[in-house]
């Protein structure tokens, strides 16, 4: 039986996850890409932090702000949850794009030593690539306007 998930239990699944697909639109074509992502509630303000090199989603993003970002928790066909975000690209610069770029790398590690079957080694993968380009990684919010959610429950 598929039914809507509660606000509460949709904040849940954002706050005990960091991968999601993030979907914008690129002109008239959407596109999704995975990304790995942060929830970070400051002042009640829902928000989804990430970041990225410049590149065909950034200046995506910048043209039109709109996205969305999926995040789904699947044990089999029959047992799932998936959340749907809507919300507003932000672009961050300095002093902000430090603090939510701590932010985003605190939680995710706090969020991967949680779980013993993970390996924290590939977030030092994944700061040494952006490191290797030379260009500071661009950091963004996603100002969340909507969350809905589904479950699967049998």
């Amino acid at each position: 039986m598929i039914k809507a998930l509660k606000h509460e239990d949709c904040i849940q699944l954002l706050k005990n996850h960091y991968v999601g697909r993030l979907a914008y639109l690129a002109g008239k074509v959407p596109f999704v890409a995975p990304i790995t992502y942060f929830y970070f509630d400051e002042d009640k303000k829902d928000s989804i932090i990430s970041y990225s090199l410049e590149g065909h989603k950034i200046d995506a993003m910048r043209n039109n702000p709109y996205v969305s970002l999926q995040v789904d928790e699947i044990e089999s066909m029959n047992q799932w949850k998936s959340v749907l975000a809507h919300g507003e690209f932000e672009e961050l610069h300095q002093i902000d794009a430090k603090r939510f770029l701590h932010e985003f790398a605190q939680g995710v590690k706090s969020l991967i030593n949680r779980d013993s079957d993970k390996n924290v080694q590939f977030i030092h993968e994944f700061s040494s690539k952006l490191q290797a380009n030379n260009n500071p990684p661009i950091v963004y919010r996603i100002n969340i306007h909507e969350i809905t959610g589904k479950q699967r429950k049998d």
